[in-house]
């Protein structure tokens, strides 16, 4: 688990190749770091493919399609630090890419990033929230955001950064991580790094990945 921490640090993520495969999902998850529950009864989510869904949500606009790169729960006031996946029935061509989000830093600039306000597309809780792409945190790093679905310009650098990190996004050379068997695990930083699902073939409909958000590791 100290490697585990070590190597989220310093790259991003980390990847571990059957972790505990015949352990459940909490319980690896408790052993790493702190659970969060984004919604009631929503410790453990099961992703599965779908061909159709709710329209506000990624299965509902893209079905089986590539998902796009984004941060999860960008449109959050805080968005949850860490996203743990693990698989459950799993795939080597259907792999999760991921991206370091210090390469929009260095092409956009945290100068552009960090003024950057954007709005939830649609109203939560009723009411619309201002959100800096970018935001300093505790210490010297910063908690970065992403979602060219979810999220909006509200101001004219955002405009800027939105364009920029599009076409940042067109030319990027993403990281590709399958998780193909039983316990393999993928660990992300979901402040730094975005990600994005590959297409579901017809005959991998039954993959199902696990996902837990977690606040902090131990």
């Amino acid at each position: 688990m100290h490697s585990i921490k070590e190597n989220v640090i310093r790259y991003g993520y980390a990847f571990v190749d059957r972790y505990c495969p015949g352990t459940d999902t909490f319980v690896v998850a408790s052993a790493l770091g702190q659970l969060l529950t984004p919604w009631d009864g929503g410790v453990v989510q099961d992703l599965v493919p779908r061909t159709s869904a709710t329209p506000n949500t990624y299965s509902g606009i893209y079905g089986l399609d590539r998902f796009p790169f984004h941060t999860d729960l960008a449109h959050w006031r805080l968005p949850p630090r860490y996203v743990l996946l693990r698989c459950i029935t799993g795939y080597t061509d259907v792999p999760t890419l991921l991206l370091d989000g210090q390469t929009i830093f260095d092409i956009v600039t945290l100068d552009i990033l960090t003024r950057a306000i954007f709005t939830q597309r649609r109203p939560r809780d009723g009411s619309l929230t201002l959100l800096r792409l970018c935001e300093p945190t505790d210490g010297d790093g910063y908690c970065f955001r992403w979602d060219g679905v979810f999220l909006k310009p509200a101001s004219r650098i955002g405009e800027l950064a939105d364009q920029r990190i599009r076409e940042q996004l067109l030319n990027c050379s993403p990281l590709s991580i399958a998780l193909a068997r039983a316990g393999d695990i993928l660990l992300i930083d979901n402040w730094r790094m975005l990600h994005a699902r590959s297409p579901i073939p017809a005959e991998r409909v039954d993959r199902k990945i696990q996902r837990i958000y977690l606040g902090y590791l131990h």
